[in-house]
């Protein structure tokens, strides 16, 4: 059985992967960056992860999951956007609240109780930030997905997700009116700083390139 620690360590490491189809592997100091420790202490935690045949990893060089490494972070992460949308869905809470709990609630062993979660949901296939939910089998669909940074100037795309789950972000695009499934008019780009004037729901707005970059599309 895995410690919290050890699971989180996975779940960063897929999550890595996740992001870019192209990237499978990750760096120590970007593991650390992510979970908000020392890189002594991630190479430490590697280290016995490693003993434990969930990851491979060369000195020096980067990390990635091994396929029992692979299996145990999606059921972390399945675990983790289901409850999410259980808190979202039935208990009322807001986009930006559930992440926080959700982390707490991710490291419950039951699979049963996991197994009848789903289907009370309606096997959703989505999280209330657009993220795919890991099925029961372990399947986790990744797709490349577009940004609204990349968004061409005059069209208007529906957000599908969002990359940033910080409460602070949620709650600042919120107050845009930016949601999943709302529609994002391109009004203008500043070439000068990549920002970008926005409409939704017949508001504009400018936004940062941060902002854009971390708003998938469709």
């Amino acid at each position: 059985m895995l410690s919290i620690t050890e699971e989180n360590y996975l779940k960063v490491l897929l999550q890595i992967a996740e992001e870019s189809t192209s990237q499978q592997e990750a760096g120590t100091n970007q593991i650390a960056s992510q979970l908000h420790v020392r890189p002594a202490t991630a190479t430490d935690m590697l280290k016995k992860l490693k003993e434990k045949g969930l990851v491979d990893h060369q000195k020096y060089g980067k990390i990635s999951l091994t396929e029992q490494g692979r299996i145990h972070a999606i059921a972390v992460i399945r675990k983790h956007r289901l409850w999410e949308t259980f808190l979202f869905d039935k208990l009322g809470f807001s986009w930006d609240e559930v992440h926080e709990v959700a982390e707490q609630l991710e490291h419950i062993k039951s699979e049963k109780l996991v197994e009848r979660l789903d289907r009370y949901l309606g096997y959703p296939q989505f999280d209330p930030h657009g993220d795919a939910i890991p099925s029961a089998k372990g399947i986790l669909l990744t797709e490349k997905r577009k940004t609204l940074a990349e968004a061409t100037l005059g069209t208007k795309k529906k957000v599908n997700a969002v990359k940033d789950n910080s409460p602070e972000f949620l709650q600042y695009v919120s107050q845009l009116g930016i949601a999943i499934g709302n529609p994002v008019l391109v009004k203008n780009r500043f070439d000068f700083d990549g920002s970008m004037e926005i409409e939704v729901d017949g508001k504009s707005a400018t936004i940062s390139q941060k902002v854009a970059e971390n708003i998938f599309i469709k």
